[in-house]
């Protein structure tokens, strides 16, 4: 036979094989169970245990703020840069951050002249140029069939020059409803907006037909044009999605700033492929992730802030590139045991394991939000009013008495309690529904677990709704004994 065989419909042969192999390579280019989520979310946990130990101000509110401020830029460069990477052909595009400077400068300069004032039309213009500018870099790389490195550096030496040229030095200022944004006291701001409005548009992205489209060509690009795939809309597409990516992290990088910077975006296009190596995405091309990123570029930010802790002098700049180059590394050599562990671990959930770790920062973190200061008031007390020494006669009297809590234990008991009651109750519904699910028909396991789930959602938020429910009888009897 001398064409591939026709079937059915008219769909050719290897059409019906790459479909009959599209779960094998779901599953190995990160489904459900993606074991690449595992170091990421063991760094995440690790990272943040370390940091709220080294400094407790990182979980209050003017500390979470200062997070998302600094972190959401880097956030969405690593964004613009995993879609381009999904794509293929080593496709790494080195340029994205002197996109974002030059975004940045034009921006500032425009406003000052007084063009661009309105903020939708601030919006509008950086999306619009970063689009731009991404879908050039796909004609010249489809078209005229330059090697994608050769581009992305070349765009990179000329964004940096141009940025140069647009703003020798630092200066201006940004408009005056964004001054507000970069303060970073507060959690909820517009910079926090922007970030989940992207993270859910490409979690929406990922279900449709064009994303599997991508995923395939970035796999195996012979494959995907056999299969019928058409790759040059497809890549001209991912392409346009990262430049709009590009574009609000320019928004976010000029709120942080409040003004204009030639030099500090090109420090981005490093950071962000070091955050997209973290996240478990592949530099080859078809794999990589929403969550895997985020939790790539938040780890980079904790090791920033980590570093901070510490006075290094001079050479904290040094520092935290040998922190960032030596994580990586070990990152990278710790994936060699990714075979390993999916031949003894077939179904690792990373949302599982991520609620399982989420219970143990919780507890580092009531640790340090808490015990220190109650150490830290306790020691000032006892220094103020020295204890007189006790009479060894009744030094044993009683081992088993436990000394009333004080008020302070009280009120931090009851917030605590609904929190950590919710926690425990996540962890028990996902293993239900793990086991449930893993080992039974979705058919006829369906009602129980429906049921389970009302269930237990109801008690949860009853517990949460209402924490003194269950011990309230407990003080009434102590105090009828008494």
């Amino acid at each position: 036979m001398s064409r591939p065989e026709q079937i059915g419909t008219g769909v050719p042969a290897v059409s019906l094989q790459v479909s009959a192999s599209a779960p094998a390579t779901q599953a190995a280019l990160g489904g459900r169970s993606n074991p690449f989520l595992l170091m990421p979310i063991t760094l995440f946990f690790l990272l943040l245990s370390f940091d709220v130990l080294r400094a407790p101000t990182l979980i209050t509110s003017a500390g979470i703020g200062s997070a998302i401020i600094v972190a959401t830029p880097l956030v969405l460069a690593t964004y613009a840069l995993m879609a381009v990477v999904i794509a293929g052909r080593g496709t790494v595009d080195l340029s994205v951050g002197p996109l974002i400077g030059f975004i940045n400068v034009t921006m500032i300069q425009l406003h000052g002249a007084g063009v661009l004032n309105n903020p939708f039309a601030v919006i509008g213009y950086a999306v619009f140029i970063g689009a731009l500018y991404q879908f050039l870099f796909a004609l010249i790389v489809i078209y005229v069939r330059v090697q994608p490195i050769i581009v992305s550096l070349s765009g990179y030496l000329a964004m940096s020059g141009i940025n140069l040229v647009i703003l020798p030095r630092p200066g201006g200022m940004a408009p005056d409803w964004m001054a507000s944004w970069g303060l970073g006291t507060t959690i909820f701001s517009p910079v926090l907006l922007i970030l989940l409005l992207a993270s859910l548009a490409w979690i929406l992205f990922t279900q449709t037909a064009f994303y599997t489209h991508l995923r395939l060509m970035g796999s195996d690009e012979r494959a995907a044009y056999t299969s019928g795939v058409p790759i040059y809309l497809v890549r001209i597409g991912a392409h346009l999605i990262s430049g709009c990516y590009a574009g609000l992290a320019s928004i976010c990088f000029t709120a942080l700033i409040s003004s204009g910077d030639p030099s500090q975006g090109t420090t981005y296009t490093l950071i962000a492929v070091t955050a997209l190596v973290l996240g478990g995405a592949s530099l080859a091309g078809g794999r990589g992730g929403v969550f895997g990123s985020f939790l790539g570029a938040v780890n980079l930010y904790l090791i920033t802030y980590g570093l901070a802790t510490f006075s290094f002098g001079s050479v904290q700049s040094f520092v935290t590139s040998l922190a960032y180059g030596t994580i990586l590394v070990l990152s990278l050599l710790l994936t060699l045991l990714i075979p390993f562990i999916q031949r003894h671990v077939r179904n690792f959930s990373p949302l599982l394991y991520f609620v399982v770790l989420s219970v143990v920062a919780l507890g580092v973190i009531l640790h340090a939000g808490y015990d220190y200061d109650t150490a830290a008031s306790a020691a000032q007390a006892l220094a103020a009013h020295p204890l007189p020494p006790i009479d060894p006669g009744r030094l044993y009297v009683g081992p088993l008495e436990v000394s009333a809590p004080s008020a302070a234990e009280a009120a931090l008991r009851s917030v605590a309690a609904p929190i950590v009651s919710g926690l425990l109750l996540l962890v028990v519904l996902a293993v239900f529904l793990r086991v449930a699910i893993t080992h039974s028909g979705r058919r006829s396991i369906a009602p129980a677990v429906a049921v389970v789930v009302v269930a237990t959602v109801l008690l949860g938020a009853f517990m949460i709704r209402h924490p003194e429910g269950f011990g309230a009888a407990a003080p009434a009897a102590e105090e009828g004994s008494r």
